[in-house]
């Protein structure tokens, strides 16, 4: 008995007897496959793979009837159970002129996936429907939850992508600034936030407080911390930190001892276009936050900044440095007159740029715009970011939580290494997916690596040019920004000061007004008033 006839048998005993039990084979129901685009479908992938998906096929009652199996590799066999074998994935499109199929069933092992990905964006190059079944060793592994958006796709490798080795936390020094300590973190349910109260979460807090204004996010990181820390004391709080008396009133019910303040309005184009809305979160939320630490006599907040606040050129940029300075002058009054509620609150911030794997960065994009069969979207082959992983920044901003800044608030800065050119790094994703990029749009000198000797499937990667308020390259520290080491590789330091004259009462009175302003030019120019540095 062949290989393939023995997973034909498999196949055709688990089948049957999930049938016997009353239960359906992947498909749906028998409407679905009256549906006039089932009319002549194909199986494609693996001799074992497509063997399974024949049976399963096979044991429905009425329907269509495949018209034929395409597999990765030539076998000796004519049929899979009835389904005739047509030929291989690299004859799909001569096999579609031939045969005329109308949708492809495409079922391959999450092990091959950046072969199920080639083979997809052929059958759309095509115009042919696709469905995408996961393997069955997949289903019972739990592989095929990585199957998300309709299709198998590569776990990738950050390290790999970034070239940038994680780094290790100093467990020690971080329990003690957490152990059977009350954290509270805001924006729990964001990228950040969210990893941010998973590391917090490990280090043996009396309570973990986790703050966040989206309902479905606040759900679900709760019952991440539940089912992986049961033994830790959580609370879950459904609240806008805009609102300042709400929040006042909660801190002092909750008596946070150490905060994390993630809660922010991030995506640059989008506040170019809500530039009252990126005020009123970035700057009135994070002053709500503060305001309340220190009402309480937190220990410790931790405000995460952006590499965007260093010489802004865009709306969100400015509102991180507006909320940077303001902390800055609560950390003063702090060491000045010893803290509130018989305290001191010590304030810091943290600057780093990109995050991979965010909601909405690079990665997800890219991911879903690859399983769409492409193209790749990347604005300006000039443009470079700094990047690291989630993990990292969230372990380095808890570690910055152990570093004592003295009587300065200090803009702790993350040590992202060099930045990455964003079209090479499209292309390294492109290739790791499988795929041959091809650059469309490039300027003269900035083209892409072409086709490869192998003839492997090509994927273009499409320049649409930088969007409002973006910069073409970032920047962690001023140019005069003198940056002194800490105690913990991958964390530098910036004493700065704050400018002379600073005056936080006209700051936030003055802001006060801009954020309800209709006028978008009224509130981006009170805004430089007051962020002189910021860029046109």
């Amino acid at each position: 008995m062949t290989a393939m006839q023995a997973a034909v048998e498999g196949a055709r005993v688990a089948s049957g007897a999930a049938q016997s039990r009353g239960a359906t084979v992947a498909g749906g129901g028998r409407g679905r496959f009256e549906s006039a685009v089932w009319r002549r479908a194909v199986l494609v992938g693996t001799p074992d793979t497509v063997a399974a998906l024949a049976v399963q096929w096979s044991l429905r009652e009425g329907g269509p009837v495949p018209c034929g199996c395409v597999l990765t590799e030539r076998t000796a066999l004519t049929h899979v159970v009835d389904v005739p074998i047509l030929g291989t994935v690299e004859e799909l499109e001569a096999l579609h002129r031939r045969e005329g199929f109308t949708v492809g069933v495409v079922s391959y092992p999450e092990s091959r996936a950046s072969e199920a990905l080639r083979v997809r964006s052929v059958l759309g190059a095509l115009g042919i429907a696709e469905r995408v079944v996961p393997s069955l060793d997949d289903v019972l592994e739990g592989g095929a939850g990585r199957m998300g958006g309709g299709g198998a796709r590569r776990e990738l490798d950050l390290v790999e992508l970034t070239g940038r080795p994680p780094r290790a936390i100093d467990g020690e020094a971080v329990g003690r600034v957490l152990g059977g300590k009350r954290v509270l973190i805001t924006g729990a349910g964001g990228s950040i936030g969210s990893e941010l109260a998973r590391i917090a979460a490990a280090y043996g807090p009396s309570q973990l407080i986790l703050m966040e204004r989206a309902e479905n996010a606040l759900f679900e990181i709760d019952r991440r911390i539940g089912k992986d820390r049961p033994t830790v004391a959580r609370r879950a709080v459904l609240h806008d930190v805009v609102d300042a008396e709400q929040t006042l009133r909660l801190f002092v019910s909750l008596k946070p001892e150490v905060v994390f303040h993630a809660a922010a309005h991030k995506h640059v184009p989008l506040m170019e276009d809500h530039p009252g809305h990126a005020v009123t979160n970035n700057v009135f939320g994070t002053k709500s936050v503060a305001d309340a630490a220190m009402a309480v006599g937190a220990e410790r907040f931790v405000m995460i900044s952006s590499d965007k606040a260093v010489n802004p050129t865009s709306v969100m940029g400015g509102t991180k440095r507006l909320a940077e300075m303001y902390v800055q002058h609560l950390h003063q009054r702090s060491a000045a007159a010893g803290g509130g509620a018989g305290g001191k609150t010590r304030f810091s911030m943290v600057r780093f740029g990109n995050v991979l794997g965010s909601a909405c960065s690079v990665l997800p994009i890219w991911s879903a715009q690859v399983a769409e069969g492409g193209p790749v979207t990347v604005t300006d082959a000039r443009m470079t970011r700094y990047f690291m992983t989630i993990q990292e920044a969230a372990q380095l901003v808890i570690q910055s939580a152990a570093i004592d800044g003295g009587s300065s608030a200090c803009v702790f800065v993350l040590d992202m290494g060099e930045p990455l050119g964003i079209l090479a790094l499209a292309e390294r994703f492109v290739r790791m997916q499988g795929f041959v990029p091809r650059v469309v749009g490039a300027a003269e000198g900035m083209v892409g690596t072409g086709a490869r000797a192998d003839g492997g499937a090509v994927m273009d990667i499409v320049l649409t040019g930088a969007r409002p308020g973006e910069k073409l390259h970032e920047e962690l520290a001023y140019s005069a920004e003198a940056l002194r080491a800490t105690p913990f590789e991958g964390i530098r330091a910036w004493e700065g000061r704050l400018p002379e004259g600073f005056d936080a009462a006209t700051l936030i009175a003055e802001m006060s007004l801009a954020r309800t302003n209709p006028d978008k030019a009224a509130v981006v120019a009170a805004l430089r008033r007051h962020v002189p540095e910021m860029l046109g």
